[in-house]
């Protein structure tokens, strides 16, 4: 039996079919998009690990060399034998580990219980208190260094790491507060009655039922939190005038000279600074994977 389409029927197909089109042209502009970014983002830690291999000629060369003919390990020996300002690298690490560290673990517990409380409770003055964390994060950090520098020092945290973790959680803690806030009021408060029912305190509630679910967001903080105090240059430089206590950021400063750059030294110190980062970025994403099914199930 033979089949005609009537005018209708064709018009809904070639309308279907450009939609069709539209649609794959769309997804291929994404796809385009995406694509540039990443090369984009990408790029620059390419090219800072390639030239960290590269020998001291093919660094200044003006030829475009994408890939070290010749890897080298010489700017990697010369960076952990010589060290940095007279201090070896191991100590600039130690003592950026310890701020970031300490920057996360203080930060992480100051600001799960402020969001706790802003989402759970009703206070006066909450609703300022939110719109004041969104300003402080609009003011930029060298607007703050005259005023923290005075505090700190007469606080007497000078020229101590405690007094950088204590700057950078000021600087970390407003964005925490307001993004953990969001995850603990996607939490159902009946969860937490259901718990005090059965005869659960506050802390086992908070510590048994809130925590493991807000702990994918409290993840995602500390990586940000960890990020910043990691590569922060200014306060440090500001408020470290001991060498020895100099973090990373700082120390590659040194390799600078008046006269002088050294590409390879500050290539191969920036080569081994984002390997912590990128560990401890790993080790976490793995807790929060686990942290969003485990909520997945509770809830």
């Amino acid at each position: 039996m033979t089949t005609f389409e009537t005018p209708g029927r064709s018009g809904q197909l070639q309308a279907s079919r450009k939609l069709k089109q539209r649609k794959q042209l769309g997804k291929f502009g994404l796809n385009t998009a995406a694509v540039v970014v990443f090369v984009f983002a990408v790029f620059p830690v390419y090219w800072m690990v390639t030239t960290a291999f590269k020998s001291s000629e093919q660094i200044f060369t003006t030829d475009f060399i994408p890939f070290p003919t010749d890897p080298t390990l010489d700017h990697v020996k010369r960076v952990f034998t010589e060290g940095v300002a007279g201090h070896s690298i191991w100590r600039y690490l130690l003592n950026s580990s310890i701020v970031a560290l300490g920057t996360v673990l203080i930060g992480a517990v100051f600001s799960l219980l402020a969001a706790t409380a802003v989402a759970r409770f009703r206070f006066r003055g909450r609703a300022p208190f939110l719109v004041l964390l969104l300003i402080v994060q609009m003011v930029p950090g060298e607007a703050l260094l005259i005023p923290l520098f005075i505090m700190v020092r007469r606080a007497g945290l000078y020229d101590q790491l405690f007094g950088l973790i204590v700057v950078n959680i000021a600087m970390t803690l407003p964005f925490a507060i307001w993004m953990l806030r969001t995850f603990v009021a996607a939490v159902p408060r009946e969860l937490e009655e259901a718990a005090w029912i059965d005869g659960a305190s506050r802390f086992t509630t908070f510590w048994r039922v809130l925590f493991p679910l807000v702990a994918p967001g409290l993840v995602a903080t500390s990586i940000f939190s960890f990020i910043t105090a990691w590569n922060e240059f200014v306060f440090a430089l500001t408020l470290i005038s001991d060498q020895g206590s100099y973090t990373m950021p700082v120390a590659l400063r040194y390799f600078v000279s008046q006269r002088s750059v050294d590409w390879g030294g500050i290539m191969a110190a920036s080569t081994l600074m984002t390997i912590p980062v990128i560990i401890f970025f790993l080790l976490v994403q793995r807790r929060m994977v686990s942290g969003l099914v485990a909520g997945a199930v509770k809830g």
